[in-house]
């Protein structure tokens, strides 16, 4: 049977905009754009295949789907911007293929205008086809929340912008399939900087609370009860909590050399968040020091070392910047994590840790780094040697918070 779909890029947007399809019965091919790390459970992509998912392997299936969606990494690169290598070789094989009336909608993560000035014209070029009169191009930002099972595409509201009001009607119809509502907005730029905002206000209100944490803590104060108490007002106050840097796929941008001037404060909170792995190698070494210990030659066991809790996804993970500080201070580093069977950190693998509660009564130092679903954190306080809490997650009195 032909597909109706096919998406782009494997990875933590593609594949759980393929289950959505899949569960709503659409047809739908996957192509790889690279090695992508799943965001998914065995069992999840066992379920996809059963559902009549099937993982691209020639390209020309491209030419026979009514709807393609580009979801391939946009990491940051080296000089700091979005780099859209894998985005334009994928819409460059897209090109070669495409025909007339098929919608072409991106979901990657990408800077206001991208669509139309670096996608539309390698599409255009590669097929001889006009956006907006033969084939349909849209912006949709991807709301993919990893490891929350209740905020499913379904009940998520999906932000629409086209090049044209029908490449706007065209992609509505097909996210219409799998969402309850679906949003319009004005514009393809439109569209591509209510990611912007989404993302800034995420990293801009973690860097807040991150300086909360540290201010807090200077004063003597309990930043977790101050947070609790200020989450009961009903307006203009929504709860952010502290840890140790901000990672995954959601990078800030500040539009520096993309706009006349750039987002100052998405710049001050970047600097913000990217300081934070340094304070908590700051606040386990006086820990060490005032039990008597020196961090050289310390046991540090790291529990959760992902990004997100319950996710095995390890992308720019703080974990990385806290291991490597810790070795460099001559601790012996190891963790424990339900989601990762290895890690690598300095080209080395790091011990992992098979018992949790043996490793952390045995450890100098335990740092609580992700709240993963499994950690019994009451059980945990009272094993290890000494606690560190990065994420407020043990009873009160239990460990020491950030």
């Amino acid at each position: 049977m032909p597909a109706d779909l096919a998406v782009i890029g494997l990875g933590p947007y593609g594949l759980p905009l393929a289950q959505a399809a899949v569960a709503a019965g659409i047809p739908t091919i996957g192509f790889a754009a690279g090695p992508e790390a799943s965001s998914l459970s065995p069992s999840e992509l066992r379920r996809m295949h059963a559902g009549g998912f099937r993982p691209g392997t020639d390209p020309a299936q491209l030419g026979r789907v009514r709807t393609a969606v580009l979801c391939v990494p946009t990491p940051r690169g080296a000089d700091g911007g979005l780099d859209l290598g894998q985005l334009e070789a994928a819409a460059r094989s897209l090109a070669e293929r495409l025909r007339p009336h098929t919608t072409v909608i991106l979901e990657s993560p990408v800077l206001p205008g991208t669509t139309e000035d670096v996608l539309r014209p390698l599409l255009e070029k590669g097929s001889g086809l006009r956006a907006g009169r033969d084939f349909h191009l849209a912006y949709s930002p991807s709301r993919i929340d990893p490891g929350h099972r209740d905020r499913t595409p379904a009940g998520t509201p999906k932000v629409i912008g086209g090049l044209t009001p029908a490449c706007t009607e065209s992609a509505a119809a097909f996210y219409g399939r799998l969402t309850d509502k679906v949003v319009r907005a004005r514009g393809l730029r439109e569209a591509e900087t209510v990611q912007l905002l989404e993302t800034n206000f995420r990293n801009v209100n973690i860097a807040l609370v991150n300086e909360m944490a540290v201010l807090c803590h200077e004063l003597g104060v309990d930043l977790w009860d101050v947070i609790r108490c200020a989450e009961t007002k009903p307006f203009g106050f929504q709860a952010f909590r502290p840890g140790p840097g901000v990672g995954g796929y959601g990078v800030a941008q500040d539009l520096t050399g993309h706009a006349s001037r750039g987002l100052r404060m998405v710049e001050l909170a970047q600097q913000v968040n990217s300081r934070m792995p340094r304070y908590v190698i700051q606040r386990a070494a006086t820990l060490l020091n005032e039990h008597g210990k020196s961090a050289r030659g310390a046991r540090v066991l790291l529990l959760g070392v992902t990004y997100k809790p319950d996710v095995a996804d390890l992308q720019c993970t703080p974990a990385q910047e806290i291991a490597v500080r810790l070795m460099e201070l001559g601790a012996s580093v190891s963790y424990h994590d339900p989601h990762v069977a290895s890690w690598n950190v300095l080209d080395r693998p790091v011990p992992r840790a098979d018992s949790l509660y043996d490793a952390a009564a045995d450890a100098d130092l335990t740092i609580l780094l992700q709240q993963h679903r499994t950690y019994d954190l009451q059980g945990l306080s009272v094993k290890a040697q000494l606690l560190l809490d990065t994420r407020g997650a043990t009873p009160t009195g239990a460990a020491h918070r950030l």
